[in-house]
């Protein structure tokens, strides 16, 4: 099917996720270093709905350790509403740090004496920006169907993400992020075979 293999071979740049949360503020003993701490991703949740390229709604759950490789061994970044030319912090100068727990992914960043990072720390502060979220590249995915009392619900389970950035917002846009489905497509090629072998099925029943 010519759809299919148009799937298999389109590529996405990066992709980003957001999660609405609560970010606390924390300054130094001597007020001058500002800084924010929270959580940029949560273990065993379910996303909002979100559609993959032929329309079709499906949820997310990130795996525990997902981030695992990428703490060990890349250089993240923390932006301001993913733009890269408002850098707040990196895990190489130390300014960003990352770690995995039983929750999720924490972070902990110092922020830089800034008119955008302080006007960041103000909005977080007033309450203002309460969205955190992160630009990744997929490792290893896993797509899966459950029944459901009104049809069948579509599971993707993030196993291990390539991390990039991750990046306080003031206007999450979850429901409009664009997926890399390339995986996604065997599971439809399979569940498309089984319904053509069912239907053949029925018809030499007939």
């Amino acid at each position: 099917m010519n759809w299919m293999k148009e799937m298999k071979e389109k590529k996405v740049d990066k992709e980003i996720r957001v999660l609405t949360t609560t970010i606390e503020v924390r300054t130094d003993e001597e007020g001058e270093t500002k800084g924010l701490t929270g959580y940029a991703a949560k273990f065993n949740e379910e996303s909002k709905p979100l559609r993959d390229w032929w329309g079709d709604e499906f949820v997310e759950v990130i795996a525990p350790g997902a981030f695992k490789s990428s703490l060990e061994n890349n250089t993240i970044k923390a932006l301001y509403n993913h733009n890269p030319d408002y850098v707040l912090g990196s895990t190489k100068a130390g300014t960003l740090r990352l770690e995995e727990d039983e929750i999720g992914l924490r972070f902990d960043l110092d922020l830089p004496n800034t008119q955008i990072a302080n006007d960041l720390y103000e909005g977080v502060k007033r309450g203002d920006i309460d969205g955190v979220s992160f630009g990744f590249r997929v490792k290893e995915d896993k797509w899966t169907e459950v029944k459901m009392d009104d049809g069948w619900k579509t599971i993707r389970t993030l196993r291990e993400i390539d991390l990039i950035e991750i990046s306080p917002t003031a206007f999450p846009a979850y429901e409009q992020t664009e997926v890399d489905c390339r995986s996604l497509v065997k599971m439809k090629e399979q569940r498309d075979r089984e319904e053509i072998d069912k239907l053949l099925l029925e018809i030499d029943l007939i």
